[in-house]
């Protein structure tokens, strides 16, 4: 691969990613660190892609699909009734992470009767909670990345492997037989230590999620100890999760969806 071609493919896989760490970049043109962060210099100097501590991010992407306001939007009926049903999974006082994820933000909407200690990286959630005096908040370093609304990099992974919970509330770009997949590659460290720190891991995934493989493997099916979901979810893949020993909810319809 000449120069420019791994150039190219640098800030195509940017495009689709929109931020990724230099050792996940080198991973993807096959090079070594060192020759990536001479390219990005390169790139950085065109204009297209910004350098950042330990990785980079492109500098215009073409799709809005990573702003957390722009994601929320999308299945705003099911991610209402699977925050309250996972909501209702959690005991008073416990101590709950919870991912970065929209319908992770939903969950944290019906939190604050329960008292609990909530540990994230995530800026909608904490700011969800700013002015309570029901939640404690405890947030991970990490450096601030607008469009996703979270914090990233090693210091937010290393934050969350000095940490211990009771429950990890997660979120995922996709669930098939073969595991949990991610949009964002960015996110999947962090999203490991959050799973190795908590006594019970919750998936809330809806049903559009089902069937769907992401950019980036998170893990395997052997990491849910639950599973929340709607009731779209297809019948198939929820027996195959409850064959596998986990736990599925899922979450009841509004009144206009029950049949009949």
């Amino acid at each position: 691969m000449t120069p420019e071609e791994r150039q190219q493919r640098l800030e195509e896989y940017l495009q689709q990613v929109e931020f990724a760490s230099l050792e996940e970049l080198a991973r993807t043109v096959e090079a070594s660190v060192s020759t990536v962060r001479r390219d990005l210099s390169l790139l950085e100097a065109r204009g297209t892609v910004r350098r950042t501590h330990g990785g980079a991010r492109i500098v215009n992407p073409r799709s809005d699909e990573f702003v957390f306001n722009a994601r929320d939007t999308h299945q705003l009926e099911e991610k209402e009734a699977i925050g309250r049903a996972c909501a209702e999974l959690i005991q008073p006082r416990q101590s709950v992470i919870v991912d970065a994820g929209t319908t992770c933000y939903h969950v944290a909407r019906f939190l604050e009767p329960l008292k609990p200690q909530i540990i994230t990286n995530s800026l909608p959630v904490a700011n969800l909670f700013a002015a309570s005096s029901q939640v404690e908040v405890v947030m991970s370093g990490g450096v601030i990345y607008p469009r996703l609304g979270v914090l990233v990099g090693p210091l937010a992974v290393e934050s969350f492997t000095k940490m211990h919970a009771d429950v990890a509330v997660m979120s995922a770009g996709g669930i098939t037989a073969e595991g949990l997949t991610n949009s964002h590659g960015l996110l999947i460290e962090i999203q490991r230590a959050m799973m190795r720190a908590a006594r019970r891991v919750i998936f809330c995934l809806d049903h559009t999620k089902f069937g769907r493989r992401s950019i980036s493997p998170l893990g395997g099916l052997e990491g849910i100890h639950t599973l929340v979901t709607d009731w779209q979810a297809p019948t198939d893949l929820v027996e195959l999760l409850r064959s596998r020993g986990i736990e599925v909810v899922v979450a009841a319809a509004p009144n206009d969806h029950r049949p009949g």
